[in-house]
């Protein structure tokens, strides 16, 4: 079949996104998104006009509704969007606002017009959002008029509707519903709401955020409103007991982010304390929560480690050639919260959740260089403490580091690896997907393994005793077991330890140097106490060997049967039972076997050893699960919980119980 000629692409096939389409086939380009985190950042963009209304000082009241259609509704009580005819333009404003992209009333604020400080600086919000929506219902209330648009898919439908009102009123209201054809999903959850509206009340001091939310024919409302704003935030975080007591900062400065550039001015503030239980930083610019940071964050890590540095310094609280404290050391027990504003604002991206502007940033520094130096002669006591406390931070981070070194360096044993591991014995094979590891008990059970084995692809490694509970001690007692780092080293893949950082946690399951690991204990108590330490160990540093299918049980025989020079293995009483009933009228006899060190070579390969013949037990995750559970429950400090699995479940265990 001949191929299709492909069409040329020639001067016609260039073409520009009008109107709408600009938003509607490119969501992703004004919200950072098409999927939820862009239909949330197009509400935003409505509620900001509001926020800058409510800051501006019109109106103390900013109302969200969330419909159970999806759909969603921003009232305001601020002096209402201008939509009537403008002569300077030429053109309806409503155009401008509703379909016009970079069209607004905020591109003057740097000479004090409509608004000083505004959350939407770009002209791209309202239009936006509205090209963006399925439909959208504009009230406006202004000039002793209400004026009603509606839109559907981006497009105007009728025309405005002008009528006079009976009473005194201003205001905005949105009303619409996103679209799912441009956004992936629309569904923007209730937890979303209510984090925006009450980050809102915070930066917005003595502006009431009502959340409304349908719940069929009721609506479930809540107020969000902090008098004081970040200040009464940090005391909410803080608690009853504070290091130190919340702490409000404030200034304004003038300057440029370059020499060309034009001089915009800047309103800084910030709320802090310090605390030994709680450790939480956010910053905030025009009132758009900056998720990333950016300049605020810088500056907070080079204004503070510095100012705090220095106290600690004419403190003489160093020890002899001890090194500076980082920021780290700080931001672990302090609460920080900026609210800052500025008449030129450059962010990222139009999602607003980071900001660049450099002399924003060298004006942050400073200003808390000399806020902090100010706070801790006026407040020396809280500040003593608070060095104290940053010190025992430093000293503390340090040693954790100084130990995951330690810890690092021994399980990073991967050449020579015979020679580092005691009694430990390999195989030939280099091919992960063939070897085998036995982790026996003991040196007696090491002989008879190494004996029994076929040394090409399976390794012996020996445990000495009951190793350490690991589900109950510290990763510092862990990790200072030889046994456990030893076994570690073998294995090869590393430890997975969710909260001590990357380097410790550096499991890796491509470094396991063998397809299964086999714990092989004794058929008795001691051997499976040890095998349960063994399976705890994994479970707590190694999970996924055990979730990926990796680990295994050697069930070892319980009963030895002999018969005309013919030999059985019994693994269960129950088996016993039924090879002694074959056996009906032939001489036999049964021996309890022994311990796997009494084993001999040729008893190891058939009954443990041989794939063959062998008997394992794949350790499922529930298996694990069930064991640690019952681990703790029978060795932990649940004592309760002990005592009534005694009463409730110990008459099953007696006959095992060594009570003479």
């Amino acid at each position: 079949m001949a191929r299709a000629k492909k069409r040329e692409y020639g001067n016609d096939d260039i073409r520009a996104l009008k109107d709408e389409e600009r938003v509607r086939k490119r969501p992703g380009v004004i919200f950072g998104s098409d999927g939820l985190e862009g239909c949330e950042h197009s509400v935003f963009e409505i509620l900001s006009n509001s926020i800058d209304e409510a800051r501006a000082g019109f109106g103390k009241l900013v109302t969200v509704t969330r419909y159970e259609d999806h759909s969603i509704e921003v009232e305001d009580f601020g002096r209402g969007c201008p939509v009537d005819w403008n002569s300077a333009e030429n053109r309806y404003n409503w155009e401008l606002v509703y379909c016009e992209l970079y069209a607004g009333g905020k591109y003057d604020n740097s000479e004090g017009e409509s608004y000083e400080y505004s959350l939407g600086l770009n002209g791209l919000g309202a239009c936006a959002t509205q090209y963006a929506s399925e439909y959208m219902d504009v009230t406006v209330w202004r000039d002793d008029t209400r004026y009603d648009l509606h839109f559907e898919k981006g497009r105007i439908v009728g025309a405005l509707k002008k009528s006079p009102m009976d009473r005194k009123k201003t205001g905005t209201t949105h009303r619409w519903r996103p679209d799912l054809e441009v956004f992936t999903d629309i569904d923007i959850p209730e937890e979303w709401f209510r984090q925006t509206l009450r980050r809102q009340a915070v930066v917005n001091a003595g502006v009431t955020f009502r959340l409304r939310i349908q719940h069929g024919s009721r609506f479930e409302t809540t107020d969000y409103l902090y008098e004081n704003g970040i200040l009464d935030y940090v005391g909410e975080l803080a608690g009853e007991n504070p290091l130190t007591t919340p702490w409000f900062i404030e200034a304004e400065r003038r300057g440029r982010d370059r020499a060309d550039k034009p001089e915009y001015k800047v309103k800084l503030s910030a709320a802090f304390c310090f605390s030994k239980d709680v450790s939480l930083t956010e910053y905030y610019h025009n009132s758009s929560w900056l998720e990333h940071g950016g300049a605020p964050d810088k500056a907070a890590q080079r204004g503070f480690t510095w100012a705090v540095d220095a106290y600690i310094k004419k403190l003489g609280k160093y020890t002899k050639n001890e090194s500076g404290i980082k920021w780290q050391d700080v931001q672990d027990c302090m609460i920080l919260v900026t609210n800052c504003f500025s008449t030129q604002t450059s962010y990222e991206n139009q999602t607003k959740k980071a900001i660049t502007n450099k002399f924003i940033q060298d004006a942050m520094v400073d200003f808390f260089k000399q806020q902090l130096e100010v706070w801790c002669i006026e407040h020396k006591a809280e500040a003593d403490r608070m060095a104290e406390q940053v010190l025992i931070n430093k000293r503390s981070r340090e040693q954790a580091d100084r130990m995951r070194q330690n810890i690092k360096k021994k399980l990073t044993g991967t050449m020579d690896i015979t020679s580092r591991v005691e009694k430990f014995v390999d195989c030939r094979s280099r091919d992960p997907e063939k070897r085998e590891i036995y982790i026996v008990e003991g040196d007696s059970a090491l002989g008879s393994c190494k004996m029994g084995r076929d040394a090409e692809f399976q390794g012996i490694m020996p445990v000495r005793g009951k190793i350490l509970n690991c589900l109950k001690a510290d990763y510092s007692r862990i990790f200072k077991s030889d046994i456990i780092t030893d076994l570690l080293k073998v294995l090869g893949c590393g430890v997975e330890v969710e909260k001590h950082g990357k380097e410790l946690n550096s499991f890796d399951l491509s470094n396991l140097r063998w397809n299964k690991v086999v714990i092989c204990t004794d058929a008795d108590v001691d051997g499976y106490h040890i095998r349960t330490l063994i399976l705890t160990m994994l479970w707590r540093l190694t999970p996924t060997l055990i979730r990926e299918g990796y680990v295994y049980i050697a069930e070892s025989p319980l009963y030895e049967i002999t018969a005309k020079n013919k030999t059985w293995y019994a693994y269960s009483d129950a088996e016993k039972n039924r090879i002694v009933e074959e056996l009906d009228g032939t001489k036999f006899t049964v021996n309890r076997s022994k311990g796997l060190g009494e084993n001999s070579a040729e008893m190891m390969w058939l009954t443990t050893m041989n794939p063959e013949t062998r008997r394992l037990i794949r350790v499922r995750p529930e298996d694990a699960e069930r064991t640690a559970y019952y681990f703790d429950l029978l060795l932990g400090d649940d004592l309760a919980g002990r005592k009534t699995h005694i009463v409730e479940d110990g008459y099953k265990y007696l006959e095992l119980a060594d009570i003479s």
